[in-house]
């Protein structure tokens, strides 16, 4: 793999960018790999990486049934934050923002994180009490966070409305490094350095069954043929309900619908990311000048990837009284992707009933931000077969015995 620099492009540029080689390759499947992982998006990606990187297994492929990236890691707003309640909640996503700051570094391929930070509206009273609490619990979970009130909000967010008639805004719980990255780029930079290291990336491969001997997987089969494995990754977010049929078990999530819309560019008016949970919207600026406003997911259960009329009106109308500008965007683009949803709006990263599969799915609404963390945890669990301290809390069994980690109770919103 060719390292990208300025020098690199003032040598292109002088032959005319003849030079520059496919990001990733394209290979055949093999018959047989050490570990297959089933979704091409941030987190199959993610754990393929951390394979490699951290535990020396290469022999992997991860195969993908659309193009990589074309589930939910290229279909969402692009926050990354850590400021959650629950302890277990906090350090994976505070490992995967860790991993953020440097990740550019690291894949060698400018992810566009920008650490801008976000607030997270208080605009009632109840609010107020749970960010306070939430200030407090990551104050010892180590999560730099702060609440601020309504006069640094409109200090560090000029365009907001502190004074709405329904809700104005009382507070805010800040996470001054939060922020944003560009999606697209953290899924081609993952895989980038995944083909660097001989792992192989297979697109329009759809798995058609998952199949298995004495209990334990030994493969799965696809559209481009049977393919042998001694270790299985599910992690295909939406679909994992269907990949978990095919191996033989059920999980406890549903799968519904998440839309977002971009605006026409404007200039630059927004510098932070804001997240207004009573009326349930956030916003962002991206960098070529677009509102970037996502609400609440569908209320009933599907597997659409298109917007719908209603979430137009739902999301701004709630974001209106707020942020009264956006009343005179025109609206550019919209979009949906498809959310695994557990009970408690924490994902699982677990072993399954079936030997030396294993499964990672449930971010909900909330994904985008812990790629890192959640490759992370569950390259640790395939490396060793057994969950490491990342991960051990998010397991399938705590639904069986009640160790829930609310965070929709928590959090109010699980974004």
């Amino acid at each position: 793999m060719k390292r990208y620099s300025a020098f690199a492009i003032a040598r292109e540029a002088l032959r005319h960018h003849t030079g520059w080689e496919r990001a990733w390759a394209s290979p055949a499947p093999k018959s047989r790999y050490q570990v297959v992982i089933v979704g091409a998006g941030g987190h199959g990606l993610a754990t393929a990486y951390y394979l490699g990187k951290v535990f020396g297994i290469t022999d992997v492929a991860v195969i993908e049934k659309g193009w990589l990236g074309g589930g939910n890691t290229g279909r969402n707003t692009t926050i990354i934050r850590s400021n959650y309640l629950q302890d277990p909640s906090a350090a994976i996503y505070e490992k995967a923002r860790a991993l953020y700051e440097d990740l550019s570094q690291d894949l060698n391929y400018n992810v566009m994180f920008s650490p801008r930070g976000v607030m997270m509206l208080a605009q009632t009273e109840h609010e107020v009490r749970g960010y306070l609490r939430t200030a407090h619990a990551n104050a010892l979970q180590g999560v730099e966070t702060e609440y601020v009130g309504p006069d640094r909000v409109k200090e560090l967010c000029p365009i907001i409305n502190i004074d709405g008639p329904r809700y104005p805004v009382l507070g805010a719980l800040w996470q001054p490094r939060g922020g944003t990255a560009r999606h697209d780029a953290v899924a081609w930079g993952y895989a980038r350095a995944c083909s660097a290291m001989g792992m192989h990336i297979i697109q329009q491969c759809e798995v058609t069954g998952v199949r298995s001997e004495g209990g334990r997987v030994t493969g799965v089969s696809t559209t481009k043929g049977d393919i042998g494995c001694d270790k299985l990754g599910i992690v295909v977010a939406g679909h994992s309900g269907v990949l978990a049929e095919m191996a033989g078990f059920r999980l406890p999530i549903e799968s519904v619908a998440l839309q977002a819309l971009v605006s026409e560019p404007i200039k630059p008016c927004m510098d932070v990311v804001v997240m207004a949970n009573t009326v349930h919207g956030y916003m962002s600026q991206s960098d070529k000048g677009e509102m970037v406003i996502g609400g609440g997911a569908d209320g009933y259960n599907n597997y659409t990837q298109r917007g719908s009329f209603h979430h137009i009106e739902e999301t701004v109308r709630a974001l209106v009284e707020t942020f009264p500008m956006i009343s005179r965007l025109k609206m550019l683009r919209q979009w949906g992707g498809i959310v695994d949803m557990t009970g408690d709006r924490s994902p699982i990263i677990s072993k399954t009933p079936l030997g030396n599969c294993f499964i990672n799915c449930g971010w909900g609404t909330g994904g985008f931000k812990a790629i890192p963390g959640s490759g992370w945890a569950m390259a640790e669990m395939m490396a060793k077969g057994e969950p490491g301290p990342l991960a051990e809390a998010f397991g399938l069994d705590r639904f069986r015995a009640g160790r829930f980690i609310d965070e929709s109770v928590a959090a109010g919103v699980a974004h």
